[in-house]
């Protein structure tokens, strides 16, 4: 009877300790509501709107350090902050990708505002929100099908 006591707590313990971890994490359909929320708020100048979706802690960057900004309202005001942007963002997504295990996000983008990039970034995750985005971008006047050329997934 030990034994079978054991085992069911043993059983009960790694739900609990399993259930715990995936909690903290988010899923591939919080990654999508992320991805659009901020996509959302650049498009719409909605600078707070974007920067909930980053920890306090976060990081966003594009290397080395062209673009760099450590914690949420540092990222807020490179956002527009209160007051905003002197031109509108424009944001678009065409291919997101989430590795629920590792708490990492992929996103290839369109973004457009004083001139048009064609880039990919990646996001680390903890508790839900983005603690680091790392960005490569390219400048170019191309669309996006025709900048992805041949390499190109099929996704506008």
């Amino acid at each position: 009877m030990k034994v079978k006591n054991a085992a069911y707590g043993a059983v009960l313990l790694l739900m609990v300790c399993c259930g715990r971890e995936m909690s903290s994490g988010i899923d591939e359909e919080g990654f999508m509501h992320v991805a659009d929320g901020i996509a959302k708020g650049w498009n719409e100048g909605n600078a707070a709107l974007a920067a909930e979706y980053f920890a306090e802690h976060a990081v966003y960057e594009e290397p080395p350090k062209k673009q760099f900004y450590k914690g949420q309202k540092s990222i807020y005001e490179f956002f527009g902050g209160e007051k905003g942007l002197d031109k509108p963002m424009h944001m678009k997504w065409h291919n997101l990708a989430f590795n629920r295990e590792q708490q990492l996000g992929f996103g290839e983008y369109t973004f457009s505002m004083n001139n048009q990039y064609h880039g990919i970034v990646i996001m680390k995750f903890e508790d839900g929100k983005i603690v680091k985005w790392r960005e490569y971008q390219y400048k170019s006047d191309l669309d996006w099908k025709t900048f992805a050329g041949e390499s190109g997934f099929g996704v506008e």
